[in-house]
């Protein structure tokens, strides 16, 4: 396959991880041909460790911005048509990138593809639970619960990309269930049914660990897209109910707690978009 392909790499602060994320790209039988590192304003000595021992490294620098912003900075000064993420506490498997491209060959049409994942956690083997089972095709409504797809799982099309407007820098976290939620409502995807990257979990520093309630910012990801008006009739009817069920759990929090302006905010979410 004569296609072009950048891999993206956000790091904050995992000098200590960063070189496991990096040989395993430099590792793959399918090389890619442009690999960038995103330093989203580290304190560790990250973009030095870059420069010093990975020299075909591009290393671009930024203030502290949050991973979408790093995302979208490394995306933006990319040249290949195909984008891979991959984030730096996580590793690629070594043919990963040569078999998603192969399968995207093979099944002309798709300008997304992300395969299944092995979960490591505290350095234990885990298995995820059905809830996170991948998929393919017009994945959508799976997508509403929970994020189902892995910023490292995927590869996709740099145009794709640019054209839904990125990642929304404006979300702290979930940042990816709102990315695939525009994709996936107006795209079908292919899904390779292999793990091709281990994913480790269970670090301090993870945005799920760093944030409570990550509902919060799925129901924000859920009226983005459903105020936007560009849902058919069933996705839409769908993403309103899931918002609804979320929002009921965050109002009946809010009493719990007498959080006046959180019940005001989900009582009036509740009502705007109840399907019943």
């Amino acid at each position: 396959m004569n296609e072009t392909i950048s891999v993206v790499i956000p790091s904050l602060n995992r000098a200590e991880v960063l070189p496991r994320a990096l040989h395993s790209v430099l590792r793959q039988t399918r090389l890619p041909d442009q690999v960038i590192v995103v330093d989203d304003g580290s304190t560790d000595g990250t973009s030095d460790l870059v420069a010093r021992e990975f020299p075909t490294v591009t290393v671009l620098l930024q203030e502290n911005r949050g991973v979408s912003s790093a995302r979208n900075l490394g995306v933006a000064s990319s040249t290949c048509k195909w984008i891979a993420f991959l984030d730096s506490d996580d590793e690629w498997l070594p043919e990963k990138l040569q078999i998603q491209l192969n399968e995207l060959t093979r099944n002309d049409g798709y300008r997304v593809c992300h395969c299944d994942e092995l979960w490591i956690r505290r350095g234990v083997r885990v298995n995820p639970m059905k809830k996170h089972r991948k998929k393919g095709g017009w994945i959508f409504r799976d997508c509403l619960p929970l994020c189902v797809v892995s910023p490292s799982a995927v590869i996709l099309e740099r145009a794709l990309l640019e054209s839904i407007g990125g990642f929304d820098e404006s979300l702290p976290a979930c940042e990816d269930y709102d990315l695939w939620l525009r994709i996936a409502a107006f795209h079908p995807v292919l899904f390779v049914d292999m793990p091709l990257l281990v994913k480790y979990g269970g670090h301090d520093d993870q945005l799920s660990a760093r944030y409570w309630g990550m509902d919060r910012f799925r129901i924000r990801a859920l009226e983005n897209i459903i105020e936007a008006g560009r849902l058919n009739p069933d996705d839409y009817q769908a993403a309103c109910r899931m918002l609804v069920r979320k929002a009921r759990i965050f109002y009946n929090g809010a009493r719990k707690r007498n959080r006046v302006e959180d019940v005001r905010r989900y009582e009036a979410i509740c009502a705007r978009y109840s399907c019943e």
